[in-house]
């Protein structure tokens, strides 16, 4: 079970306020929905298998919990539109996306055109392979091999939350470990 400091609890309270806000108007019902759905969390946090995917989780619990508000309100008052898929203030993948193509540079030339091509370009892996004079097959494996090899990299340089297969936010950890020092690599603080 995942424990968590006093520090952790106020820092997620302050998230969950700014999440809460924007999707409910009146501040002290707002301010009850984010206590409700601390409270709820404290109580079923033994459910949780990591603090890594605490803020999604929270982000869930809050937007159950909102969604109860306006469902008890009045039963024909329309729920706001943002409230079914919470998106973050900035979107990890295009905040991420411009740090990939100094990434690929850095992997095995085998690899390298093969995922330019494939994931930068978007060509086809037909073409792909008729581009590099190898078979089908063979293009499809240097593709797979070379985005796990992408994804290395991208994770010896920052910290990435998925929600499935998305990804729902990053955080830099380290500098020069196969990114570049582009300023839009910055990364977002995972809270």
């Amino acid at each position: 079970m995942p424990s968590m400091t006093n520090t952790d609890w106020h820092s997620r309270r302050a998230d969950l306020r700014r999440f809460v806000s924007k999707r409910v108007a009146d501040r002290h019902e707002a301010e009850d929905i984010v206590q409700d759905v601390l409270v709820r969390a404290h109580e079923s946090m033994h459910t949780l298998e990591s603090t890594d995917r605490l803020p999604a989780w929270l982000a869930r619990i809050a937007a159950n919990r909102i969604i109860d508000h306006y469902r008890s309100r009045r039963t024909t008052e329309e729920l706001p539109e943002d409230l079914v898929a919470a998106q973050p203030e900035h979107d990890p993948v295009e905040t991420l996306a411009p740090c990939l193509p100094a990434m690929v540079e850095k992997l095995p030339e085998t690899y390298r055109d093969a995922v330019r091509l494939s994931e930068l370009e978007e060509v086809p892996q037909r073409e792909v392979a008729r581009r590099l004079g190898i078979s089908l097959s063979g293009a499809k494996s240097r593709v797979q091999r070379g985005r796990v090899l992408l994804r290395e990299l991208v994770e010896t340089c920052c910290r990435v939350l998925m929600t499935g297969t998305t990804i729902a936010g990053f955080e830099r950890i380290a500098v020069n470990a196969g990114c570049s020092n582009n300023a839009r690599c910055s990364g977002m603080r995972l809270s």
